[in-house]
């Protein structure tokens, strides 16, 4: 009796890990703008929320975010692409935690943590491109280790 309740319990297991995937989350929805995610790690998911969509346009804006570190990051590093059709057509990357530099109050963290942020955001853009398309964000730690990504899908119609 125990090894039939093992092997079913095996199987719920597997069946749950190869059927489950991560729900697409709202960041922020207006009028013109509509922001939304899903996580492609497929062992975490996190939180991330924005007040007003409409904030995003004006530099700087509001944000919180969650998640528990499943990797210490004494490095961190984070690769976005832009993807138009399916094509990738603009690549960006930059360490944001490193040895000499720290760009967030996190770096450092370990293990286990949990990371919370809630404060203001600066993009260091002037604007959000219009029409829709997917930013794809990876973050990795100084093992080459995914630490975090998701797949943002934007669709932003602002007149600026």
């Amino acid at each position: 009796m125990k090894t039939s309740n093992a092997l079913l319990f095996i199987l719920v297991l597997l069946y749950i890990d190869a059927s489950t995937e991560w729900p697409t989350h709202t960041v922020c929805k207006e009028d013109n703008l509509e922001i939304h995610y899903k996580s492609c790690d497929p062992q975490q998911d996190f939180a991330l929320s924005i007040d007003h969509c409409s904030d995003i346009a004006t530099h700087t804006f509001d944000i919180r975010a969650a998640m528990v570190l499943r990797h210490s990051i004494k490095e961190l590093y984070v690769k976005l692409d832009m993807i138009i059709n399916g094509k990738t057509v603009l690549t960006y990357s930059e360490t944001l935690c490193g040895p000499g530099h720290s760009k967030l109050i996190f770096c450092g963290k370990k293990k286990g943590e949990q990371l919370y942020y809630e404060g203001p955001v600066t993009l260091g853009i002037k604007e959000i491109p219009q029409g829709d398309y997917t930013l794809s964000a990876k973050l990795t730690n100084q093992d080459h280790v995914t630490v975090a990504c998701a797949d943002f899908t934007v669709k932003n119609y602002l007149d600026y």
